[in-house]
């Protein structure tokens, strides 16, 4: 009983720092605010220094993990938190539109010849499709069954590609060009736009354009009338629909969205990676990136691009430990979850909502109890 005290007294408190930490920013000016978000992009474009590197990550190039997977987890896991954390549907086969990209780039621009920009916007365009095509006969479900169907989607994309010969087939796609460069560009001794083989960097830099555009186009949604939609979706679906809420469509809208991010990603990878195969696209990397949204926070964007960064950072940080690595990244996860069930950042909705009893992710959480509803229940008894 003690020790259970001393946990929920250390929950406690982190939830009252985290809580006066939100307050203040929300009460910091705007130009305070634009000065933070200028800082952190800066110090984001100078994350691949060597002397950066050679702490984070003193076994492996620290300019390729900052790319994959570091930063290619965080901008998927941004996609998937439109679908999971605000709209509340939960997708186990995110990984089919991150492939769907990055067979675009790689079929477009080896088979086509054309430009990477233009492959961006076609993918894009491919993968809000793709959203489109697996929602409008699924999203009638809710839950467990949806998490079957988009399962199933994610396999069938990754198995077709696998026996589809026109298509590489097991072998896949080689030979993918790279973006367009320009060597007279130089930013920090970089050249920042010249794309090859060797220099993981100027792929890391435009990654993080991507990234920045992506947060600042999900944050407006979030703000707007179609973020309030999808919150209300994640609460309660049926009370939504019963106050007006077209739902169908707007959890359309969160497939569609997050389905262009994960192909975004998808296309950029691809041009990095020089050549693909359907093993690229396991359904492990939709749960690994499941796993970075709820650990992180779901719903929650700084949250969520911290829990991906964990995710991602850490097996790297400790591969010198060998098999014993994966052992120790596994702990650092339970602890995660015993000592900040909801996440390492979460918001204020789905703190709320753990504590009703709804697992933090509204009919997503399969009526966890919470601690109110828990005490309510020994209660009764």
């Amino acid at each position: 009983m003690n020790q259970k005290n001393s946990v929920e007294g250390f929950r406690h408190r982190l939830s009252q720092y985290g809580d006066a930490v939100h307050e203040r920013w929300l009460n910091t000016p705007g130009w305070q605010r634009w000065i933070v978000y200028v800082v952190l992009i800066v110090a984001a474009l100078l994350l691949p220094s060597e002397s950066i590197g050679s702490f984070m990550s003193p076994y492996t190039d620290w300019a390729s993990i900052l790319f994959f997977p570091i930063g290619t987890y965080v901008v998927l896991a941004i996609g998937l938190n439109v679908v999971v954390g605000q709209a509340g549907l939960l997708d186990l086969g995110f990984v089919a539109f991150y492939a769907v990209g990055g067979y675009a780039m790689a079929l477009l621009g080896t088979r086509l010849g054309w430009n990477f920009w233009l492959i961006l916007v076609v993918g894009i365009g491919l993968c809000a499709l793709s959203g489109i095509t697996l929602g409008a006969p699924t999203l009638r479900l809710r839950g467990d069954y949806l998490a079957i169907v988009t399962l199933g989607f994610g396999e069938i994309i990754r198995i077709t590609a696998r026996n589809t010969d026109a298509i590489g087939g097991p072998n896949g796609v080689r030979g993918i060009p790279h973006p367009p460069s320009f060597p007279d560009i130089e930013l920090f001794g970089v050249q920042i736009f010249k794309y090859g083989v060797l220099d993981p960097r100027p792929y890391y830099y435009l990654l993080v354009a991507l990234a920045v555009i992506v947060i600042v186009l999900v944050k407006r949604w979030e703000k707007s009338r179609v973020g309030r939609a999808w919150a209300a979706i994640r609460e309660d679906e049926d009370a939504a629909e019963v106050m007006g809420v077209p739902t169908f469509r707007f959890k359309m809208l969160a497939f569609a969205i997050g389905a262009s991010i994960g192909g975004a990603m998808g296309v950029l990878w691809a041009a990095k990676a020089i050549s693909i195969n359907p093993n690229d696209f396991q359904f492990l990397l939709s749960a690994t990136i499941l796993a970075a949204v709820v650990m992180g926070g779901a719903g929650n964007l700084p949250g969520v691009i911290l829990g991906a960064f964990v995710v991602a950072w850490l097996p790297e940080r400790f591969r010198g430990l060998q098999d014993y690595r994966m052992l120790i990244f596994g702990a650092v996860l339970v602890a995660l979850m015993i000592f900040r069930p909801e996440g390492l950042l979460p918001s204020r909705q789905r703190k709320a909502e753990l504590q009703e009893g709804s697992g933090g992710m509204g009919t997503l959480g399969a009526e966890v109890p919470g601690p109110e509803s828990q005490g309510e229940e020994v209660a009764s008894r």
